[in-house]
């Protein structure tokens, strides 16, 4: 067991790669208010500009409105999708402890973790990042609400799931309006945070 501000990544980070044939699930986990169902639909519909990619979205909220437990699964393969829930996860993102200790067990052995350093203090297993979502997007951005933000660019730029060009485009596409560019700011810190980390 290790805390999230110590782990980092034990294997090349240019391997976690989305294959260019197989199937691949990702989970997106946390409370209500999190935001991950937005940007796990935001997630979807930018794989899903890909006219080669095919990708399926479900999603499960918990008693709560806000503060229950919420995950949202996405599944795509570039061949039809038969069985569209997860199976074996290549990605989780935890923001809370509760999803990350209920959640690490799907993935597959070879998958990658990703949680919010600040609320995950325990992370069950090596092949993990971990990186201060909440706080980076009041400190860098100016808004907690933009979290999910920077999870969806620092997913993009360690997986390589969707390219930054699609993500904008859908991030500011869902944006309210006026905030685009805070959200775009956002994105980019979950850029910049993610390809930082690859190099150590």
């Amino acid at each position: 067991m290790t805390t999230a501000r110590e782990h980092k990544t034990h294997r090349d980070s240019k391997s976690h790669k989305v294959p260019k044939d197989d199937r691949y699930e990702v989970r997106l986990s946390g409370s209500g208010g999190h935001g991950v169902i937005l940007a796990c639909v935001m997630l979807a519909r930018a794989i899903g500009t890909d006219p080669r990619r095919n990708v399926v979205l479900t999603q499960s909220y918990g008693p709560e409105a806000r503060g229950g437990a919420v995950r949202a699964d996405l599944v795509m393969a570039k061949g039809a999708i038969f069985y569209p829930k997860t199976m074996k996860l290549d990605l989780l993102l935890t923001f809370t402890q509760e999803a990350c200790d209920k959640y690490c067990q799907d993935l597959k052995p070879d998958g990658l973790l990703v949680v919010d350093s600040t609320m995950v203090t325990k992370v069950p297993i090596k092949n993990s990042y971990g990186f201060p979502f909440i706080r980076l997007a009041r400190e860098k951005v100016g808004h907690p609400m933009v979290a999910n933000v920077i999870a969806l660019g620092a997913i993009a730029e360690l997986t390589g799931i969707v390219p930054r060009e699609a993500i904008r485009a859908i991030v500011k596409e869902f944006a309210p309006k006026g905030t685009e560019e805070k959200n775009l700011k956002a994105l980019q810190v979950g850029f910049d945070v993610a390809k930082k980390a690859k190099r150590k």
